[in-house]
């Protein structure tokens, strides 16, 4: 009895996978979990306990030891997006042409190396230019496993595993915490106080995971080289997606800016995304630093071990909730109901921190709840990658280009609307995430509209009836190929090879 004899009655239970997937599909899908899922999910994780590490040293003594007042945190995050923003795009366009098992796990060992700089500095001009290559090096284990992730499942099967991978976002902040606690217990060890221990150790934690890539982690399915997968499986991951309507690469040409920038889910999902993915901010440093200025002023090791327990509480909210969502969607078949249940909380706890003279207890569950709807973010990435299906190369820039949108609300709203000087009540940030809510709710039914009008009007049916025409002839062609020598002129015998290539 094999792995599959166990694991399959399981899968099949919790919604894993149809129960009509042949024997050989249910592999290849616990093969591509393994593999993709594993790497992607630790190199992210690792990448989120790197970013987050700068918060959870800047309440542990690197403030004092930098001199970092005013709105220098403010000004550390800001750099630290300028290098995620200025190399997002090029990164996931490089992608769709060099190998994605050295391309990422080589940007993964540099930022490992810029994360242990940040350890060693001195004053807070050298933190900036740290923090500055840190935003570069990391963008393609963030972006750069979005892109490889939706690229190799079926629809149902999206929702799901963007729902694990979103996920080590906050287990990485959660992680952070407590590594940040076993840190303190450091302060002094090498000469170094705790802080800097706590960059030395994401380091440790971070460079080993780039080798696990090396080895592992495969390319996109038309470009998979992986020796973990046989010939066969290989054909049937292209095949599925083929069924799904998903194409194969086009190749990179400078055509991709104008298919890019003609397609509407570019522009309507960078709104809505970026909208839903701002709401819920204040669950995050907003939420970290109210506890730390009004709950629990007096920043002993006690009180910062109880900050940190309760701000592991929203992240570990935000974990059950991305995967509720994520099997609900996916068993539903679309994604805004979950966007627009979790826009509706939303906008009431906001609103709650926008009036904030409320007991404790009302911020606490604003806070949290906040954190709640945090879980259904990924499913935007979802349904990006289902609206782009019939253009791989699209899809990858576009979802790049949408992340971007990200970073610089990242980089932008903390400098304005939250600035650190104005904690712990931030009324223009909780003003902003008020309006931004409401027009998150605005904004909900208009890809839903747009996609039912390109359905209804047959818009992209060309290259999806391509592609699925592709799937039900891929075997057959290659059969006629195997079969040409014999049968065929030399010029016929190209005709079919032509033919092969282009349905491959």
């Amino acid at each position: 009895m094999g792995f599959d004899y166990f694991m399959n009655p399981f899968a099949e239970w919790i919604g894993w996978f149809p129960k009509h997937y042949s024997r050989e599909e249910r592999v290849l899908v616990h093969k591509i979990d393994l593999l993709i899922l594993v790497f992607a999910c630790f190199s992210t994780w690792a990448c989120n306990l790197d970013v987050n590490a700068i918060y959870n040293a800047y309440v542990s003594g690197m403030q004092d030891d930098l001199q970092l007042y005013g709105n220098r945190l403010s000004y550390l995050n800001a750099i630290y997006w300028v290098g995620t923003i200025a190399f997002q795009i090029p990164s996931n366009a490089i992608l769709t042409v060099v190998p994605a098992e050295y391309y990422i796990p080589a940007f993964e060992i540099m930022w490992g190396m810029f994360t242990l700089g940040t350890a060693f500095v001195k004053d807070y001009n050298q933190l900036m230019v740290m923090r500055f290559f840190v935003g570069v090096t990391s963008t393609p284990c963030w972006i750069g496993n979005v892109h490889i992730i939706n690229s190799w499942y079926r629809k149902q099967e999206l929702g799901k595993r963007n729902a694990i991978f979103y996920n080590t976002y906050p287990l990485g902040a959660m992680f952070t915490g407590y590594l940040q606690n076993a840190c303190l217990t450091l302060d002094g060890v090498g000469g170094l106080q705790g802080w800097r221990w706590l960059f030395i150790i994401c380091t440790v934690i971070t460079v080993p995971i780039s080798f696990i890539g090396i080895m592992f982690f495969p390319n996109v399915p038309g470009k998979c080289k992986s020796r973990w997968l046989t010939a066969a499986e290989k054909e049937l991951a292209q095949k599925r997606l083929l069924d799904e309507g998903f194409a194969p690469s086009q190749g990179l040409s400078w055509g991709i800016l104008k298919r890019v920038f003609k397609a509407w889910p570019t522009w309507v999902f960078l709104v809505l995304a970026n909208l839903y993915w701002q709401t819920p901010y204040p669950s995050t440093t907003p939420y970290l630093l109210w506890l730390n200025d009004v709950v629990y002023p007096a920043q002993t090791v006690s009180d910062i071990n109880m900050v940190n327990n309760l701000s592991t509480i929203s992240y570990a909210i935000s974990i059950v909730s991305a995967m509720f969502f994520a099997f609900y969607s996916d068993w539903r078949g679309n994604r805004w109901d979950s966007l627009l249940l979790a826009g509706v909380v939303v906008l009431v706890c906001n609103v709650i921190l926008l009036v904030y003279h409320v007991p404790n207890g009302a911020m606490f569950f604003a806070f949290i709840a906040l954190g709640f709807c945090n879980g259904p973010i990924n499913l935007v990435i979802a349904w990006i990658a289902e609206t782009l299906a019939y253009d791989l190369e699209v899809r990858s820039i576009a979802l790049a280009f949408v992340n971007m949108g990200y970073c610089v609300f990242a980089l932008v709203i903390p400098l304005t609307a939250f600035q650190t000087k104005d904690q712990p009540r931030f009324r223009a940030g909780f003003i902003w995430s008020v309006c931004i809510s409401v027009a998150e709710l605005i904004m909900i039914p208009i890809p839903l509209y747009l996609e039912r009008r390109d359905k209804r009007l047959g818009i992209h049916q060309a290259e999806t009836d391509l592609v699925i025409a592709s799937a039900a002839g891929l075997e057959e062609a290659s059969k006629e190929v195997a079969l040409g020598d014999a049968s065929f002129s030399s010029n016929e015998k190209k005709d079919l090879d032509v033919k092969v290539h282009d349905l491959s």
